[in-house]
């Protein structure tokens, strides 16, 4: 499923953006989680914030898994 978080994701990974840090971390408990902020810094130090709900929540934390984007 494509949603906008993802495609707000991939835009900054694209743009050389690193994840930075998953609230709740994403290799926690998979119990349902309503809402997940991700965040991502550039090379030159600036911060985006993605922040999911409800159903979305749970493909963007399924998507950065399925894509190893984000490594503790």
């Amino acid at each position: 499923m494509e949603s906008e978080s993802i495609n707000k994701l991939q835009s900054l990974i694209d743009s050389n953006y690193k994840i930075e840090k998953i609230f709740p971390p994403i290799f926690g408990s998979d119990v349902e989680v309503n809402i997940v902020t991700v965040t991502l810094i550039s090379r030159d130090g600036k911060k985006e914030n993605i922040r999911a709900y409800r159903e979305e929540s749970h493909f963007l934390r399924e998507y950065i898994r399925k894509n190893k984007l984000f490594h503790q």
